[in-house]
């Protein structure tokens, strides 16, 4: 009976995930806020009932009251949060909300699956951020001087990047953590949000000289070299990528774009006759079956869960994704495309992609050049991040050991993530309160335009009748 439900489970999950992302993108295609409010109620349910569904899957298979425990708490705190956005920020983006708690879900169904003690540790970290998240929409729009601490921005970054490279714990070749009182912490997560606030603040004015983009990317190159040192590469090539797109939508200069796609380029091939582990990594990407016993293990068994899974998926508990080294870290993506399905994988991807759009509609809409610039950066964090996990774990690009956002095990990933998400609610609502300031003033001309036009209506009635 319990190899029934799973297997039925394992369709229906389906069939609630592919509706989800159905109308993830429906919604933009809705001009009135009644119809895409009907939708957001609607994608919000899809998420309890796929909660639900995959929760008692869990529950069947493994038998522990702690699962069900886990599943009320984690319920209780989707509710919790939909119900305080929709109090103190009327005007936040739903659809932002609801792709942040889905992913969220699909993280803690698979944690639980795996290890409930990671489960619960990681629910921990996201009920704190989600406290300091609430504050962040209130900052953005209350702090006006954000544009104004450049240099502050600059130095906070680099001397935490310096920090992990003096003091950084090892870890798998690379300098990422800093380890105090049994907690790990990874600055890079975080610094890539000052990182975007350093390039907006240099790059929204709008009479820059080419003596200020070069200064601007000669401290952008300072952190990625850093981050090479470090031998943190995944997130180098996100700070390079994001500065390059930064500079290219503020500047409108082709020339800067190629520059910095060639550069990029011809530093990758650098790095790969500089460090051992990037060889490496590059010949297991080519061949992992040709170093299957070392480097190319990890690789070999992504590889082979994806395909165990197929289409539709082994089923919740009914593979073995535990054999995959760091699979709660780096192959979140293969551990779901084995008990989820390749289909559940890629309505997945097409929520992050739904989500990206979101943040890039957003920066289009902004009108202050400085916030627009930060959406826009944050946006291409996050979407070049979800490249580089899905496109490494799948061997289109080789690893670079990067978490799959809201998704992946890894407490400082998904803080930062939480707090990026924030900053853009933060964005998307001083958006709104710009169009309603707009709209206001709108209203007024037109009240004083009217106001005018009786007033000379009415001289020239008082001037016909004199003259009578």
């Amino acid at each position: 009976m319990i190899n029934l439900i799973v297997t039925l489970s394992k369709y229906l999950l389906l069939i609630l995930i592919a509706l989800y992302t159905l109308e993830s993108f429906i919604v933009f295609g809705y001009r009135y806020e009644e119809d895409k409010r009907y939708i957001l109620k609607k994608q919000l349910m899809l998420i309890f009932f796929m909660d639900f569904m995959a929760f008692l899957v869990i529950f069947l298979k493994k038998q522990e009251l702690e699962i069900i425990y886990f599943f009320i708490v984690q319920l209780l705190y989707f509710i919790a949060v939909q119900i305080l956005y929709r109090i103190f920020y009327k005007n936040s983006s739903l659809l932002l909300l609801n792709h942040t708690c889905m992913l969220l879900s699909i993280g803690f169904i698979m944690l639980a699956r795996l290890d409930m003690e990671s489960a619960v540790r990681q629910f921990e970290i996201v009920v704190i951020a989600t406290i300091i998240a609430m504050v962040i929409p209130v900052m953005i729009h209350k702090f006006r001087f954000l544009n104004k601490w450049t240099w502050f921005y600059a130095v906070v970054g680099l001397l935490l990047l310096l920090t992990v490279l003096v003091l950084g714990k090892n870890v798998n070749g690379a300098k990422i953590n800093i380890s105090f009182g049994g907690f790990a912490f990874q600055p890079s997560e975080f610094v890539k949000i000052i990182f975007v606030f350093f390039v907006a603040c240099r790059l929204y004015k709008k009479n820059m000289e080419f003596r200020d983009h070069v200064i601007t990317t000669a401290i952008a190159a300072v952190y990625v070299l850093i981050l090479v040192l470090s031998r943190d590469l995944g997130s180098a090539v996100v700070f390079f990528i994001t500065y390059v797109v930064m500079l290219y939508v503020a500047t409108k200069k082709p020339l800067y774009l190629f520059a910095g796609l060639g550069s990029g380029s011809l530093a990758a091939v650098v790095t790969y006759f500089l460090f051992s582990h990037v060889r490496q990594r590059v010949i297991a990407w080519k061949d992992p079956f040709s170093v299957y016993q070392s480097s190319g293990y990890q690789i070999v068994q992504g590889l082979f869960a994806i395909g165990t899974g197929g289409w539709f998926g082994m089923g919740l508990c009914q593979g073995s994704p535990n054999m995959i080294p760091f699979v709660k870290q780096d192959y979140m993506f293969a551990a779901i495309c084995e008990e989820l399905g390749g289909l559940f994988a890629m309505c997945l991807i097409l929520i992050c992609m739904s989500l990206f759009v979101l943040v890039v509609n957003i920066s289009l809409q902004i009108k202050r050049p400085f916030y627009k610039l930060i959406a826009l950066g944050l946006g291409t964090e996050y979407a070049f991040q979800v490249f580089l996990t899905i496109g490494g774990v799948t061997k289109f690009i080789p690893m670079t050991g990067i978490t799959l956002p809201l998704v992946s095990y890894g407490g400082s990933s998904v803080l930062s993530t939480i707090i990026m998400l924030a900053i853009i609610q933060g964005l998307y609502i001083l958006r709104e309160d710009e169009d309603d300031e707009l709209e206001r003033q709108k209203r007024r001309a037109a009240q004083m335009a009217r106001r005018e036009a009786q007033r000379t209506a009415g001289e020239a009635h008082r001037k016909k009748s004199t003259r009578g």
